[in-house]
């Protein structure tokens, strides 16, 4: 069973948001850290690391599932280019979804099973593009019922994938916007050894058409 909670902005800290979420799965205990930092395009935080330019997804085949990718975006393999936008609202510098959608769903394929340490995603946007909200999932792609696109109305569960933790940065009040990142690893050292990773993106808001996350990067760390 897996559970998760919202990470909660203190009215008096807007910059430099840390917050540690902890997820329980299966005799593994999953950590989710949370920061936020200023907006400069050094992508810097007191607790997760920066972008990588060599992680173990760094140009990897990343695949569209559902949902469909904003005509101004960049295109999937943005997420893991190792390139980072140079300024708050460049939408050519990052991945997000089709305006006033409800988000999408992409895979990315390490190419082989891999003992994975962390996962990282990094995002930045001046308002409510900015924070995160996905659901990730993994596979080794062993499982004999395994599909590696199933569709939105599809049981993930039932076809080969595992979850691995709801992730939610949004704040209840004060301002949305800067620089996130969010770094989930296992108390154990290790996330598991997996091939596939499947990321369920959700947008922020539906007050108006401009609730898609702007993704700057995803970065898969391997275990030493």
């Amino acid at each position: 069973m897996i559970w998760s909670s919202r990470a909660y902005y203190s009215t008096s800290v807007k910059l430099a948001f840390i917050a540690i979420l902890v997820a329980c799965a299966a005799n593994a205990e999953v950590t989710i850290t949370i920061d936020r930092s200023t907006a400069t395009p050094a992508f810097r935080f007191a607790r997760v690391a920066s972008p990588s330019k060599d992680d173990a997804a760094s140009n990897t085949k990343v695949e569209l599932i559902a949902g469909t990718v904003d005509r101004g975006s960049a295109g999937l393999a943005a997420l893991v280019d190792g390139k980072i936008p140079g300024t708050e609202d460049e939408p050519e510098a990052n991945l997000f979804f089709r305006a006033d959608s409800w988000g999408g769903r992409f895979r990315i394929d390490l190419g082989a099973v891999t003992d994975i340490a962390a996962v990282n995603s990094y995002s930045w946007h001046p308002d409510t593009r900015a924070p995160q909200v996905y659901r990730l999932y993994v596979s080794d792609g062993s499982d004999p019922n395994f599909n590696p696109a199933p569709g939105v109305k599809v049981d993930l569960r039932t076809c080969g994938w595992r979850e691995v933790t709801f992730v939610d940065t949004r704040a209840t009040e004060g301002d949305a916007g800067g620089q996130y990142g969010v770094s989930i690893t296992d108390t154990s050292g290790s996330l598991g050894r997996y091939r596939y990773l499947l990321f369920d993106v959700f947008e922020t808001e539906s007050d108006d058409p401009w609730g898609n996350t702007f993704y700057s990067e995803i970065d898969v760390v391997a275990k030493k």
